[in-house]
């Protein structure tokens, strides 16, 4: 398969559907509605992107937001597999605290530009 797979967590959305971007720019989209789903789902399979949405929550008791099982996830049966993020940009300094630990390839806040996650796609490439 020449084209690249593109995992989608969305699971709060609020933003439009990228699949037709992903495609245009390349990648197979396979999308999925919550970390754990995407979890059991890179347990078979290799992403080139992820892109994911950061949740901060404060009643997690050993994590800070949603991204860290994530990526533990990404780190162990995918760990070439680039992050890209959409967030809250009142966020982004909980975002910082997690870069420290785990990469993220880019981030985007809200609302999403398409043309910036489109270039952002050309340089996974």
């Amino acid at each position: 398969m020449s084209e690249q797979t593109l995992l989608a967590i969305v699971e709060m959305g609020g933003y439009p559907d990228f699949s037709a971007l992903y495609q245009s720019a390349g990648f197979l989209p396979v999308k999925v509605h919550s970390v754990r789903k995407a979890q059991a789902w890179l347990k078979k399979n290799r992403p080139a992107v992820v892109v994911t949405e950061f949740h901060f929550d404060p009643e997690l008791r050993d994590r800070m937001s949603n991204l860290e099982s994530l990526i533990a996830t990404l780190q162990r049966y995918a760990s070439a597999a680039q992050v890209i993020v959409f967030i809250e940009k009142a966020h982004r300094p909980r975002l910082e605290r997690v870069e420290v630990r785990y990469p993220v390839f880019a981030s985007l806040d809200y609302p999403v530009d398409a043309d910036r996650l489109r270039e952002i796609l050309d340089r996974v490439k």
